[in-house]
C-alpha cells in the first residue's frame, strides 16, 4: 500500500482546522524535520498550543496518534527540502538550464571507461537480438532513442517499455541475446526482476545506470552515469542528457567496429531520405 502523503493531507484540511490546530499545521509545515523529531512538548511549545491540541491535530490529519504523525512527517521530509521550501524567483533561467546540461554531461563523462564501452559494443555486435528496456520518462524516451541509434546501423534491436511484455521477452532470451537496460536510479523493482529473468536464461546484460545500484550489480557490462540534481526543481531533469551521452558514445563505438558496413548503412539512409524529401542539404541529419 502506498504511504499517505501527510503534507497534502494537512494542506487539504487546513481550512477545516481550528485556530489552534492551524498553529500546529503552520509549525509542522514550516519545519518537517523538527516536527518529525521533536517531543510532543517541544512541538507544542513551538506552535504555542497545548499538548492536547497536538494529539487532536494528529487525529484530524488522518493519523492514528502523534507517533504515527511523526513517522509520516519523517517520510515526507525524506524527499528533500527543495520540494517543500519556497523557491527564489528566477526570471532568467535559460543560461541556468544550459549550464546544468553541461554539468550533467561532464559528470557523466567522468565515469566513462573506454574498455567498458568497447566490451558493451562487442556484446551487442555479436548478439542475435538486443532488447532495450526502460521505464519512466527519460528511460522510456531514451530506450526508443537507443533503438533508433542501433537500427540505423543494421543491428537487430527492439525497445520495450511494458513490464509484462518485457518479462515475456526476457523468458525467450538465451546466451546469444543481450538485454540493454536503462535506469537513472537502478532500483526499479520491475527492471530488477526482468534482469534476473534474462540472466536466468543466459542472456548478457548491458546496463546504463547509476553505479553501485542493485541494477548495476546485475550487469555483465556496466556503463555508469551519475548526475546530481539541483535545487531548481521546475525544469526537466538534466540526468537524461547524461544518459543520452552514454547512448551516443555506445552507438559510435558500434559504428566504428565495422566502419565500411556502417558507412554503407548510413549511405542508404541518406539515399532513401533524400529521395523521400525530394533532395536535401548534405549536412541534414540522417532521420534524427
Amino acid at each position: 500500500m502506498s504511504t499517505s502523503d501527510i503534507v497534502f493531507q494537512i494542506r487539504a484540511r487546513y481550512d477545516q482546522l481550528s485556530a489552534t490546530e492551524q498553529k500546529v499545521a503552520d509549525a509542522v509545515l514550516a519545519d518537517l524535520a523538527f516536527a518529525a523529531g521533536a517531543t510532543i512538548n517541544a512541538l507544542a511549545e513551538r506552535a504555542g498550543v497545548s499538548i492536547a491540541t497536538i494529539s487532536r491535530f494528529a487525529k484530524v490529519a488522518g493519523c492514528d496518534d502523534v507517533r504515527d504523525l511523526k513517522l509520516r512527517l519523517a517520510q515526507a521530509g525524506a524527499i528533500g527540502a527543495r520540494f517543500l521550501a519556497d523557491a527564489a524567483e528566477d526570471n532568467v533561467f535559460y543560461n541556468r538550464i544550459c549550464a546544468e546540461v553541461e554539468d550533467a554531461l561532464h559528470q557523466s563523462l567522468a565515469h566513462f571507461s573506454e574498455a567498458q564501452f568497447r566490451a558493451a559494443a562487442k556484446l551487442i555486435d555479436k548478439a542475435r537480438m538486443t532488447y532495450v528496456a526502460g521505464f519512466g520518462g527519460a528511460s522510456t524516451m531514451l530506450g526508443d532513442e537507443t533503438q533508433f541509434r542501433l537500427a540505423r546501423l543494421g543491428y537487430p534491436v527492439a525497445a520495450c517499455h511494458d513490464p509484462v511484455l518485457l518479462r515475456m521477452f526476457a523468458a525467450t532470451l538465451s546466451e546469444r541475446d543481450v538485454l540493454l537496460v536503462l535506469s537513472v536510479s537502478g532500483v526499479t523493482p520491475e527492471l530488477l526482476d526482468i534482469a534476473d529473468i534474462a540472466r536466468q536464461y543466459g542472456a548478457r546484460l548491458v546496463v546504463i545506470s547509476a553505479p553501485d545500484s542493485p541494477l548495476a550489480e546485475r550487469a555483465d557490462v556496466l556503463l555508469p552515469f551519475h548526475v546530481d540534481e539541483t535545487d531548481f526543481i521546475y525544469k526537466p531533469s538534466a540526468s537524461r542528457y547524461g544518459m543520452m551521452l552514454v547512448i551516443d558514445v555506445l552507438a559510435t563505438e558500434l559504428a566504428l567496429l565495422h566502419k565500411e558496413h556502417s558507412k554503407e548503412m548510413l549511405r542508404r539512409l541518406k539515399f532513401v531520405l533524400d529521395d523521400y524529401r525530394g533532395g536535401g542539404d548534405q549536412r541534414m541529419p540522417l532521420g534524427d
